[in-house]
């Protein structure tokens, strides 16, 4: 399957999804640099980690206008995968291919550190490998990624099954210790109605190899994998 992995002015997760893409998982991975009009007939996108132009006015603000997202959008559109990692899901959030917004973390701080998440629901594009409640160590480093979507919102996320991964402590259960930045209900990954767009903060392309202390998120690139073979 051909990956395309986009490149910004200050991504610097790029090349570790590359890595896992290519190198552990064998796939055809490629990165397009932000100003590329195509994806050259990409099965799949990966918007990556990092500070895309800096994030000057907000994170993600001014990506959303590149001529590579207009190539995302339109992937989009025609139902291909697309999976934003920390500053990929800021990124689809101001481009509105997922609902609401990564505010500044509650305590004000950058946060880098190894959280645990809980597997909301088995069958979406990106949690295929996984089991319903399951507990994953994967690494966070943002200082803006704390969810916000307003009440509605956040009804139709819940009903509609759009919440993929959640924040919670050691015993599985999502309190507020557990939530590293204050995100509404310890949200830390969603998809769109469609389930073709994914976005989630922490970063499973650091937890993929057993040298990295943990192959969490392995599974995550896998489930992705395993769906684009059957279509």
């Amino acid at each position: 399957m051909r990956w395309a992995i986009l490149q910004f002015p200050g991504s610097n997760c790029d090349q570790d999804c590359h890595h896992v893409l290519k190198n552990v998982l064998g796939q055809d991975a490629y990165t397009v640099w932000h100003k590329e009009e195509n994806l050259r007939d990409a099965d799949a996108v990966i918007v990556p980690g990092g500070f895309s132009y800096g994030d000057y006015l907000r994170c993600g603000a001014i990506a959303r206008f590149s001529p590579a997202m207009k190539a995302v959008k339109e992937a989009a559109a025609k139902g291909k995968p697309v999976l934003g990692i920390c500053n990929g899901f800021q990124i689809l959030t101001e481009a509105g291919l997922l609902p609401g917004a990564l505010l500044r973390n509650r305590d004000q701080h950058f946060r880098c550190e190894t959280v645990r998440l809980r597997v909301e629901r088995p069958d979406s594009l990106v949690t295929r490998h996984y089991l319903t409640g399951q507990t994953l160590e994967i690494p966070i480093a943002h200082g803006e990624g704390n969810y916000y979507a307003d009440d509605a919102t956040l009804k139709a996320l819940r009903s509609k099954g759009q919440i993929l991964f959640t924040y919670v402590d050691a015993a599985g259960k999502a309190t507020d210790e557990a939530n590293p930045n204050g995100s509404r209900l310890n949200i830390a990954g969603i998809c769109n109605e469609a389930g073709n767009v994914v976005g989630l903060m922490p970063h499973p392309e650091r937890a993929a190899e057993a040298v990295l202390g943990s192959t969490d998120g392995l599974a995550f690139f896998q489930s992705a994998i395993e769906v684009l073979s059957k279509n």
